[in-house]
């Protein structure tokens, strides 16, 4: 079975927990091994699954070659626990999965997740300013209107478009937008450019858009200083002074101005274990709760660089300004120690950069609910930060440009004609964008064979059904789906699995059977003395 991209959308995390789980049990090597004077067959050493593991999250480009052993390690706790794994007496439950000799194997069916219906957000109607009703005070009947009749030469002159006669037309003067109407101007139209990067047909079943303040992107935009960092009104919500004294002692390493006591051997690493233990005693990440599977579809377009910094861009754009703030310092800091030679090593057995990744990613990106891949997911998402951390984390220029071009059109004057019900002179609607052949024959693939997947895994998990009845569905299904059916059952030993053999008894060996069969008597010559 081949790795593939699991590309954005809803329940992201929970298509990759499945597509690990398929991976892992056609990829491991099954063997038999002796324990205790007695043998067993189709298993493996927990430090052979490790290994597996290890080099199949490594090579697959949802992950990637940053995936530590210890992260792997977690990972196959998290499959006991799940019972994708049992040791060799059946037990699973528990996390106390270990890189060591202890043997283990898989039991007939690992179980895949389903995906959960999760109750849609419902789209939210932003209500624009009715540009047609008429301003308080004098009516707009009493604006004097000047009939105007223009022939076809005259018009195609002015305007280079023949159309005969025009009708009477009248300036309509547009009331002034308020600053509520500017934020949602710029909540609308920052969503609806999220949704056309990440190739969505809705935001729905990843964001909660009800969840969005608008207030919070128009002052991520306009309130920033010199360096593109947020400025906050409410300086209760700053970094506390020693944390920011800390975080610029180790960014601007070896040069500590705001830190006047003498250095020691060990100091940077106390300043940073200082650092680390801030942030890790937050109640909630930096990206939020609620923005958790917004982040996580991101992951999906890692292969296309551009297209995720613009995401992320947009993305961190919805964040409340302090962990907007927070996050701008603490990655911008993360990447400079990463990158600083002259500055000590930080841990004597894992390198500065992955040690940045294992301290604060979890600070960074988080679920709510305990999620099985967070942490490798979290880790992705922060490494791909420390790498693009100058443009992810600064304004989107062109974003922001469409957004105040927009506004300014609104707040224009604009001539009306008679019958015309609509601004002519917005552009139309798009209702869809093209994707390429490949992107076509992918999203027809997941689409119809995840659905399929979870029917064949629910026949081989329902305990009620009749054997006769199981073998007949599963025969049929193989016939109808055959690729789906060669994912689940890759070779004749997981099906065989799947059924094992009942031992027979033997029928008790009767007394009769053992005497000699009736011999006739023969006669002997005797001699007499």
């Amino acid at each position: 079975m081949e790795p593939r991209l699991v590309g954005p959308g809803p329940y992201r995390a929970t298509r990759l927990w499945n597509e690990i789980i398929e991976l892992f049990r056609a990829g491991m090597p099954l063997r038999k091994h002796r324990c205790r004077f007695k043998s067993y067959e189709r298993c493996f050493k927990a430090s052979e699954a490790v290994d597996c593991l290890h080099e199949l999250l490594g090579s697959n480009q949802n992950f990637g070659p940053e995936v530590t052993r210890d992260q792997t390690v977690k990972l196959l706790k998290k499959f006991l626990k799940n019972h994708v794994i049992e040791d060799i007496k059946g037990r699973w439950g528990k996390e106390d999965f270990e890189d060591d000799g202890h043997l283990y194997r898989f039991p007939p069916s690992s179980p895949l997740k389903s995906y959960p219906k999760k109750p849609s957000c419902g789209k939210e109607v932003i209500k624009f300013p009715d540009w047609n009703e008429p301003k308080a005070g004098p009516s707009q009947e009493d604006i004097p209107v000047k009939s105007v009749t223009m022939n076809s030469e005259m018009w195609y002159k002015r305007h280079s478009i023949a159309i005969g006669e025009v009708p009477a037309c009248k300036l309509v003067f547009r009331r002034e937008l308020t600053q509520t109407n500017i934020e949602e101007i710029w909540k609308s139209m920052t969503l609806s450019r999220l949704q056309k990067v990440l190739g969505l047909d809705s935001l729905d079943e990843v964001l909660d858009t009800k969840l969005v303040n608008s207030k919070h992107i128009v002052h991520n935009v306009y309130n920033v200083n010199k360096q593109g960092i947020v400025t906050l009104e409410d300086k209760s919500k700053e970094l506390p002074h020693w944390i920011l004294s800390a975080m610029k002692c180790l960014a601007n390493w070896p040069s500590c101005s705001d830190l006047k006591q003498p250095t020691y051997s060990g100091f940077e690493r106390d300043v940073f274990k200082t650092i680390a233990d801030y942030f890790a005693q937050m109640k909630e990440p930096l990206l939020t709760f609620h923005f958790f599977d917004i982040f996580v579809s991101v992951l999906g377009l890692l292969q296309k660089p551009n297209k995720a910094v613009e995401a992320l861009q947009i993305s961190c754009l919805l964040l409340p300004p302090e962990n907007r703030k927070r996050l701008q310092l603490l990655v911008r800091m993360m990447a400079r120690i990463s990158l600083n030679q002259d500055l000590p090593p930080l841990s004597e057995s894992v390198r500065t950069r992955t040690l940045m990744v294992q301290v604060f990613s979890r600070c960074i990106l988080c679920s709510k609910d305990e999620i099985d891949l967070d942490e490798l997911l979290a880790a992705k998402l922060v490494s791909f930060l420390m790498d693009n951390y100058q443009d992810i984390l600064s304004v989107p220029s062109a974003l922001k440009s469409s957004i105040e071009d927009h506004v300014v059109h609104l707040q224009r004057v604009q001539i009306k004609y008679a019958g015309a019900d609509s601004d002519a002179t917005l552009p139309p609607p798009s209702f869809c964008h093209q994707i390429t052949t490949g992107e076509f024959e992918y999203q027809r693939a997941t689409g119809s064979q995840e659905p399929l997947a979870a029917l064949l895994e629910e026949i081989v998990m329902n305990k009620e059904m009749s054997v006769k009845d199981k073998k007949k569905k599963l025969k049929q299904f193989q016939k109808s789906y055959p690729e789906v059916y060669r994912v689940r059952f890759p070779n004749p030993e997981t099906e065989a699995m799947l059924f094992p053999e009942k031992t027979k008894q033997k029928p008790p060996i009767l007394m009769w059977a053992l005497k000699k069969p009736f011999q006739p008597f023969h006669r002997t010559r005797s001699f007499r003395m």
